[in-house]
């Protein structure tokens, strides 16, 4: 059973950065795949980045790239999610997610293992 727990959120300025952390326990180090989501309040759900274990690529929403990026450490069973240049559109609770595939998906669906969320918050 994988389980994850993310930290790092908080309370940020317009123009300031933040790094997410999701530690995750029960995966296997050598394959599969982890992404971040966020939901702000009254919208879905929606995707973020991702990072396949095996080979490393990462995946982000077109609107993010440049601004988020996402890194892993193997060793640690951690991912990462460095946001920068924030904006208060930013603001929203962030979702870490696992599956034990190697397939990146930009829906819900598809992650089997979710965090319980960390609150983003962006004052313009």
């Amino acid at each position: 059973q994988v389980q994850l727990v993310e930290s790092g959120g908080g309370l940020v300025q317009t123009g300031g950065s933040l790094r997410l952390s999701c530690s995750a326990s029960g995966r296997s180090r050598s394959s599969g795949a982890m992404a971040w989501f966020r939901q702000a309040p009254g919208k879905e759900r929606e995707f973020v980045a991702a990072l396949r274990w095996s080979n490393e690529y990462t995946y982000y929403a077109d609107a993010l790239r440049g601004r988020f990026t996402i890194s892993g450490d193997n060793r640690r069973n951690t991912v990462y999610l460095q946001m920068n240049s924030l904006k208060p559109d930013d603001t929203a609770v962030y979702y870490c997610a696992a599956r034990s595939g190697d397939t990146i998906y930009y829906t819900t669906r598809q992650y089997g293992y979710w965090g319980q969320g960390t609150q983003v918050t962006v004052s313009s």
